[in-house]
C-alpha cells in the first residue's frame, strides 16, 4: 500500500506544530481500543486518549453502531426552529449526569466554542437586565481554547503573543496551587468589583499549564466569595468531565453549583466534534422576553448534529454499564499506586495525581515551561517504544481510556522509569 504520507506533507498543515524542524506526521490507518495502529502495522499505546478525547478507547463498537445507524437514519437538521430524538435523548441523560442546578443545554462544536458560548451567555445575561458588569475574572495559568473569547481569558503567553492586543482585559488571579490557597482567595476577593460579570476556571485541575491540581476546599471557598459578590461561576470542564477525576464531573465534588458549565472532549467518546454548555434556569430565564434584541444571538452550522448527539447518547449508555465504572475506579487506584511509586523519584520535582490522571514534573535546567527542549527527546523515546505520550514541556502525564488493563499499564510506566533513569544518568 502506498503511503499516504508525501501527500499530506504537500497539502496538510497540522495544528500545534512547527514545520520547519520538525518530524513528519506518522499515518494511522486504524484504530482498536488503547491502541493505533500505523500504515505498517505497528500497534501504538495510545497512553493520552488522543488529546483526551478517547475515553473508552479508538472505535468502540457501540458507538461506532449508533453512529452508523444515525447517519443512515438523520445527518443533519438545521437546529433553529427544529429539533431531533438524540439531541432531546442527549439532553435528558447529561442532565441525569450533571449537578441538579443546572436545567438548560446548548449545543456547539468543540471545547472553545462551549466556552465561547459560556462567555458570551454570562456578559449578556448582565447586559438583558441593563446591568454594567463586564469584566471577567480568570486564572493567570489557565487555558480554556483558541478562539477569540476563550484567548482572552486564558493565560498571556506565547500560544497568543500574535493576537494579545486585540483580546479583551481579563482580571487575572494565581491558580489556588498547594501552598498558595490564601494569596489567590485575597486576589480573587481584590478583584471582584462592582463590574465583575463572571469568574471562570478549571475546577481541581489546570490542562495546559502542566497538570497542576487544586483542592476542592479551596474551590468551595471560591465560590462562596462569588455567590457572595453575584458573581456568575463557569466551570471549563472539557478536559475534566466523563470521570476523569474520579467523579463525572470535578464539580459534582462541590457542596455549592457553578451557573454554567462547559464540556466536550470525552462526551462523545472520542468520536465526533460537540460541545456543550449547560446553565442554570435562572440565566436562560434572562433571555426570555418580548424584546426580541434579549434573544442568544448564537449559533453553529452544524449545532446538534444528529450523528454527534448519537455518539453522545452512546456514550453515556457506557459511561452508565457498571464494567464501565469498575474499570474508572480500577484505573484510579492504578494511577496512585503508580505515583506513589514515582513520586521520590530524584529525576522528579513533583508527581501528582487526580482520578485517572497522573503526572511527573521532570527537574532540568531550563525550569518548567511548555517549550522546554527536553519535550522532544520525551515524545521521541517513548514514541520509539510504541507509546504515545505528548508532554507539556517536561511534564509527562499519563492519561489513558478507561478500558486500559493493569498490565498495559504497567508496560508504560516501566517505559517511563527507564527514560527517567536516563535522565538521572545525565
Amino acid at each position: 500500500m502506498m503511503s499516504i504520507l508525501p501527500t499530506d506533507i504537500q497539502n496538510i498543515w497540522h495544528p500545534f506544530t512547527q514545520t520547519y524542524g520538525s518530524t513528519p506526521p506518522l499515518p494511522i490507518v486504524k484504530g482498536e481500543g488503547l491502541y493505533l495502529i500505523t500504515e505498517n502495522g505497528d500497534k501504538i499505546m495510545d497512553a493520552v486518549s488522543s488529546w483526551w478525547t478517547s475515553i473508552h478507547g479508538h472505535c468502540h463498537p457501540y458507538i461506532a453502531q449508533k453512529i452508523g445507524e444515525q447517519a443512515a437514519t438523520l445527518d443533519h437538521v438545521i437546529f433553529a426552529g427544529f429539533t431531533h430524538p438524540k439531541a432531546v435523548e442527549l439532553s435528558v441523560g447529561l442532565k441525569k449526569l450533571l449537578p441538579q442546578n443546572f436545567t438548560k443545554i446548548f449545543f456547539s462544536d468543540d471545547g472553545s466554542t462551549s466556552v465561547e458560548v459560556a462567555i458570551k451567555m454570562a456578559l449578556q445575561f448582565w447586559h438583558n437586565q441593563e446591568k454594567p458588569k463586564n469584566r471577567i475574572i480568570a486564572f493567570r495559568e489557565a487555558y480554556h481554547g483558541d478562539t477569540f473569547g476563550a484567548m482572552a481569558v486564558g493565560g498571556r503567553g506565547s500560544f497568543n503573543k500574535a493576537f494579545e492586543s486585540l483580546l479583551f482585559e481579563v482580571d487575572f488571579i494565581d491558580a489556588p496551587l498547594p501552598g498558595k490557597e490564601e494569596g489567590t482567595l485575597l486576589q480573587l476577593q481584590k478583584a471582584i468589583g462592582e463590574n465583575t460579570a463572571a469568574f471562570i476556571f478549571e475546577p481541581l485541575l489546570l490542562g495546559t499549564a502542566g497538570m497542576q491540581m487544586y483542592s476542592v476546599e479551596v474551590l468551595e471557598k471560591m465560590m462562596a466569595l462569588c455567590a457572595k459578590a453575584k458573581v456568575l461561576t463557569i466551570a471549563d470542564e472539557v478536559l475534566t468531565g466523563f470521570y476523569r477525576t474520579g467523579k463525572c464531573f470535578a464539580t459534582s465534588n462541590l457542596k455549592s453549583g457553578t451557573d454554567i458549565i462547559c464540556m466536550s472532549k470525552g462526551i462523545t467518546g472520542g468520536t465526533m466534534a460537540l460541545g456543550v454548555t449547560a446553565c442554570s434556569q435562572y440565566i436562560f430565564d434572562a433571555f426570555v422576553s418580548e424584546d426580541k434584541f434579549k434573544t442568544f444571538f448564537h449559533g453553529h452550522s452544524y449545532t446538534g448534529n444528529p450523528i454527534a448527539c448519537a455518539a453522545a447518547c452512546a456514550n453515556i449508555e457506557i459511561l452508565a454499564e457498571e464494567k464501565t465504572l469498575q474499570n474508572i475506579a480500577n484505573l484510579c487506584a492504578q494511577q496512585k499506586q503508580w505515583m506513589e511509586k514515582f513520586k521520590n523519584h530524584p529525576a522528579l520535582i513533583d508527581a501528582r495525581n487526580i482520578g485517572t490522571i497522573n503526572a511527573f514534573e521532570i527537574n532540568t535546567e531550563n525550569g518548567s515551561s511548555y517549550f522546554n527542549t527536553l519535550r522532544d527527546d520525551i515524545y521521541n523515546f517513548f514514541l520509539q517504544k510504541n507509546i504515545l505520550l505528548r508532554p507539556l514541556g517536561n511534564i509527562i502525564y499519563v492519561m489513558p481510556p478507561y478500558c486500559i488493563t493493569n498490565e498495559e499499564l504497567k508496560i508504560i510506566y516501566t517505559q517511563i522509569d527507564l527514560f527517567l533513569q536516563t535522565i538521572k544518568q545525565h
